[in-house]
């Protein structure tokens, strides 16, 4: 299968976000995040909207052609990150203020996310409900993580599922041993990716 992929701009933002929502709609975070089904159908989108805005400015975004997948990647530098990260406090704002959990499980990732080294990391891959299985999100990935085996750079994710634990493990993926548990919820799988010779 030879998936095509460009780069998303600007223009592309809402049809990513709707990709997102569709694809994350029934995943385990997000029906912890937002647990009554109505009100995820209303908020769902625009919690999901952030991370498209954060890696249309601080990342990139590679999208299928024909719209099916999108994979949000930012390159992180080594060193703890300067001042309080605010994404977790917009996820909340943008998405549902009174919703705690909007907030909580950004602050609880990114206390696990390395820091020793430089990494891309794979912020959130989603492919259309109709079209996983497909091997879709692996071809979106491949490119990206066939450079960072040219450059000799790990990367970096939090399954949310252990369906895409199992995918990421068969891409050299390996849980780094410490689970993020989300209170009375489901569990995520921090994930690091060493370079391959």
């Amino acid at each position: 299968m030879v998936l095509e992929i460009r780069q998303a701009d600007r223009s592309d933002r809402d049809a990513v976000a709707r990709l997102l929502d569709e694809a994350f709609h029934d995943d385990p975070v997000s029906t912890w995040v937002f647990p009554d089904p109505g009100h995820r159908a209303t908020v769902h989108g625009r919690f999901l909207g952030v991370f498209v805005d954060v890696a249309l400015a601080d990342g990139r975004i590679d999208y299928a052609v024909d719209g099916s997948a999108a994979a949000l990647w930012l390159r992180i530098p080594a060193g703890e990150p300067e001042g309080e990260d605010e994404v977790p406090t917009r996820m909340r704002a943008v998405a549902d203020p009174d919703n705690e959990r909007c907030e909580l499980v950004g602050r609880l990732t990114g206390e696990v996310h390395p820091t020793s080294e430089e990494h891309e990391y794979l912020l959130m891959i989603a492919v259309a409900p109709d079209r996983q299985g497909e091997g879709l999100g692996t071809e979106l990935m491949r490119p990206v993580l066939e450079r960072c085996d040219r450059e000799g750079l790990p990367a970096y994710l939090e399954a949310s599922s252990e369906r895409s634990k199992e995918l990421y493990e068969r891409l050299g993926w390996e849980f780094t041993g410490t689970a993020v548990r989300l209170p009375e919820g489901p569990l995520m799988w921090p994930m690091w990716r060493k370079p391959r010779a």
